[in-house]
């Protein structure tokens, strides 16, 4: 997607004024050493460097080896090789413990809540865009590049920014904001199926590798994977506690999956494990349980006009049990390749605890609704077995009628809660088994107090004359009242002006076409006027040319665009204001000064290249169709990589 441009744009002489102003877009980023995540943040970048240079030595090992045929020389270069690989599994390891750790976005609320998992920002190499930029100004359109040094240092200041965003709407605005200018350099500098002719060099989130590629969607792709990244991270520090915080890490949430949703849907050939399809599939699944986790959270919040009878602890039953069944279809795609291969140890294992957990907890609310809450209402009677499913090895609705004995609804309860004890205990086993989780203090307390609660409960229900077994509790149906919605970035809210829009429109003025630039010529007036038809906006078209005239004998053509009026630059000058101007030119006559766009050419063999826009209006006379306005600034594919071009402003012929 390209952002609207605005033809209305600042000219040359206003332009000093806004790139002073520009700097307020860059007070979302937080220098390393500013912020209390400076020292981890700084950790990583030194890891990133010391596993480049370990891939390197590795490389260059693996070349020797195969090159060499000398037995002596194998050996030694294999030993080098396991301890260039020791290296990097220690490197990856450490990189792991700073990627997975929960602790570094501890919610802002003081009471017991579950951990989330937030995903840290890519990381990326500084970036010179002066070299290929001054050349395509100059070389390409005509201009003096020196004059445009303001515009490529802002553009330079806005990428250093987005390097270290706030963690807040501020730094999302940011992101959005370098996003849209990345839209803008795509549409104007790059010229199917070329490039910039820089290397953007990206570090993989989740394993450090580093990535490269000249194209610049992967600097686009790179930059929306921030995105949700960092709405993750804003919404695993929300405080949870209240309902606001709440609905917030909830909307949060959704919006990381819709980045990673649209990510995967519009990226292919992704050079990194993070921006995989499957990799991106996981993070999408990912965060939406932890939205739906938000969403039951919310749910237990104290709230003294809603009922605690036996149908609310149901439905609170049937909520955690679809967390628990969100979580375990997360946990069930991280242990498929290829995505166990580079996800975190730590996450893997957390998704796993947290199905374990919510699961029990849907148990202990099932047993709390048959033990604690009064008798459901007559009317209720219908939906209460719904809230249940058989044993396991069935998924047979359990039971047509809801037991209303007291003495069945306790024993029903007992085997609720024995399924909530089990299934805590298991949680907190394998919260034990991970090294890294058995630091998070925090978690081992949600579940030890959920465990607790569990017993407590169930010694109230137990009596010493229980001589018979207790029957195997059923599974709980998940069901949810409110299903987290996928929602998409929206770039449009940030508004941006091209930063180099002084360049002109982009419907004319970009890479992808090529003109020839004539005059100035004079123009004088006759007797019927200059002897031409202007029409559209931001360059105004030269739509006609009446033979004989005085702008025919001047030179000029249909399809030519007025770039400069008495020596005024009026790209952006709209058809009324081209007019007045010329209505008020005296005896003297007007300089004009057009560009001409001249046809693409086309390597051989191909065919479905549209011609340029000048020469479509020739074909256009000839064939006698209607002459249309100027094209605007067409939106691109999202990404616009491995996808075809398609056409856009298809000329037809008119009825």
């Amino acid at each position: 997607m390209i952002p609207e441009e605005r033809p209305d744009g600042p000219g040359a002489g206003e332009e000093s004024a806004r790139l002073e102003e520009a700097g307020s877009v860059r007070k979302g980023s937080d220098p390393l050493a500013q912020i209390p995540r400076g020292r981890p943040q700084s950790r990583r970048a030194r890891v990133h460097q010391q596993i480049t240079k370990e891939l390197r030595m590795r490389t260059g090992a693996e070349n020797l080896y195969r090159a060499t045929s000398n037995a002596w020389v194998r050996e030694t270069v294999a030993l080098e090789l396991s301890y260039v690989n020791s290296s990097l599994q220690l490197l990856k390891e450490e990189l792991e413990e700073l990627n997975s750790s929960v602790e570094a976005d501890r919610p802002e609320s003081e009471g017991i809540t579950v951990p989330l998992i937030p995903l840290g920002l890519k990381e990326t190499r500084e970036l010179d865009w002066s070299t290929p930029l001054k050349e395509l100004i100059s070389g390409h359109f005509g201009e003096d590049s020196a004059s445009y040094e303001a515009e490529i240092k802002e553009l330079g200041d806005l990428r250093q920014a987005i390097r270290t965003p706030n963690r807040s709407e501020v730094g999302l605005e940011l992101l959005m904001a370098y996003y849209n200018q990345l839209c803008f350099l795509d549409a104007r500098f790059v010229a199917p199926p070329g490039n910039l002719g820089l290397l953007f060099h990206w570090y993989d989130s989740l394993t450090g590798v580093p990535a490269q590629q000249r194209a610049l969607a992967f600097e686009k792709g790179s930059v929306l994977f921030n995105i949700g990244a960092l709405h993750t991270q804003i919404g695993a520090r929300q405080d949870r506690s209240c309902p606001e915080g709440t609905r917030r890490a909830v909307e949060a949430f959704q919006k990381a999956a819709g980045a990673f949703s649209l990510l995967r849907e519009n990226f292919s050939g992704a050079p990194s494990p993070d921006m995989s399809p499957a990799s991106l599939s996981m993070l999408e699944g990912l965060m939406t349980a932890q939205a739906q986790e938000c969403i039951f959270e919310g749910l237990l919040l104290p709230s003294p006009e809603a009922p605690q009878d036996c149908l609310a602890q149901l439905r609170l039953a049937q909520e955690a049990a679809q967390v628990a069944a969100e979580y375990r279809q997360v946990h069930q795609t991280m242990t498929q390749p290829p995505v166990r291969d580079y996800v975190p140890f730590p996450w893997t294992t957390l998704v796993h605890v947290k199905a374990e957990y919510f699961c029990a907890l849907a148990h202990y609310h099932a047993a709390v609704a048959l033990c604690d809450s009064p008798p459901a209402a007559e009317e209720d009677f219908p939906v209460l077995p719904q809230a249940f499913l058989g044993p396991p090895a069935t998924s047979e609705p359990w039971g047509a009628v809801f037991p209303q004995e007291q003495e069945e609804r306790r024993n029903l309860g007992k085997a609720h809660l024995k399924r909530s004890i089990l299934g805590q205990e298991e949680a907190l086993r394998l919260h034990a088994v991970c090294r890294a989780l058995r630091r998070v203090d925090l978690l081992q307390a949600v579940l030890a107090q959920a465990l607790q609660r569990s017993l407590a409960k169930y010694s109230e229900l137990d009596r010493e004359d229980d001589f018979l077994e207790t029957a195997e509790a059923p599974d709980i149906q998940p069901k949810t009242q409110q299903k987290p919605e996928i929602r998409a970035p929206s770039f449009s809210r940030v508004k941006v002006t091209d930063i180099f829009q002084r360049l002109g429109p982009l419907s004319v003025f970009s890479a992808k076409n090529h003109w020839r630039l004539a005059g100035p010529v004079r123009v004088t007036r006759g007797e019927a006027g200059f002897g031409l038809t202007l029409r559209g906006d931001a360059p105004v078209l030269v739509a006609a040319v009446m033979p004989g005239g005085p702008a025919a004998a001047a030179g000029l053509q249909e399809g030519d665009y007025i770039v400069s009026l008495n020596g005024q630059p009026c790209k952006w000058w709209r058809h009324a204001e081209v007019v007045a101007r010329l209505k008020g030119v005296g005896d003297e006559g007007v300089s004009l000064q057009v560009v001409t766009l001249l046809p693409r050419a086309e390597p051989p063999g191909t065919g479905h290249h549209r011609p340029a826009l000048g020469g479509l209006l020739r074909i256009q006379k000839e064939c006698g169709w209607g002459t249309p306005a100027p094209a605007r600034a067409s939106p691109r594919c999202f990404l616009g990589w491995s996808r075809k071009a398609k056409p856009t402003g298809r000329l037809s012929p008119q009825p």
